[in-house]
């Protein structure tokens, strides 16, 4: 798929850094496929710095990698290490509604059913790209409530390989279907449950992790 030019934020390396993991993550770079400083700087609008910085930081989250002669390219899907990226992710969203769950308010909750509807409308779509987006937009709420500063820089680490994984795996959204565990998290959050809410938002992700080991077939 050809890449298509893209707008430009206030900082260029944050610009260069979301615009390859998506083209990543999404599979319209594929695996092996080579990063040449010369096409990515016609296609971002941006110089080699902000590009090698990007590159630097999908190079340490598992998205690129450069061999001998400095040749970088997409690396290819790891499932074992895609795997150990969702297991620390569900850690990491059980410490965030843990952390965050009495700091929630009704706009808070307010957010997470709308993100729930939006992932429940895309799975009758089998809209995958749909239905990730609007899965982030639902736990990012407790992440963002937890005002823990460390936990979006950790989970944007293992993040895109969890989900790269996902896009590679699901030609279907079959079985897929996290509304009603969402539905309980909110539940739970909103009785003030931290605990139980934070158990069920971890055995939420685990879910997760049986359908990229078992996915159902197409």
């Amino acid at each position: 798929m050809p890449l298509v030019p893209v707008s430009r934020p206030a900082s260029l390396r944050d610009h260069a850094y979301t615009a390859l993991r998506d083209a990543i993550v999404s599979g319209r770079l594929e695996p092996g496929a080579r990063l040449r400083d010369s096409e990515l700087e016609e296609w971002l609008g941006v110089s080699r710095t902000p590009i090698r910085e990007a590159i630097a930081r999908l190079e340490a989250a598992g998205l690129v990698r450069t061999r001998r002669a400095k040749a970088t390219e997409v690396a290819p899907l790891d499932e074992r290490e895609a795997l150990s990226a969702q297991r620390i992710a569900a850690s990491l969203h059980e410490l965030a509604v843990r952390e965050g769950v009495r700091q929630l308010t009704a706009s808070d909750l307010g957010a997470m059913r709308a993100a729930n509807d939006r992932f429940a409308d895309a799975l009758r779509a089998d809209d995958i790209d749909a239905a990730l987006a609007a899965d982030d937009d639902f736990h990012r709420v407790a992440v963002s409530a937890s005002a823990n500063p460390f936990l979006g820089t950790l989970l944007e680490q293992v993040t895109p390989l969890l989900r790269r994984l996902e896009r590679a795996r699901f030609s279907s959204l079959a079985g897929r279907d996290s509304v009603a565990a969402h539905a309980r998290i909110i539940e739970l959050c909103a009785s003030g449950e931290g605990e139980a809410a934070a158990a069920a938002t971890r055995e939420n992700w685990l879910t997760l992790e049986r359908l990229l080991t078992h996915p159902d077939p197409a």
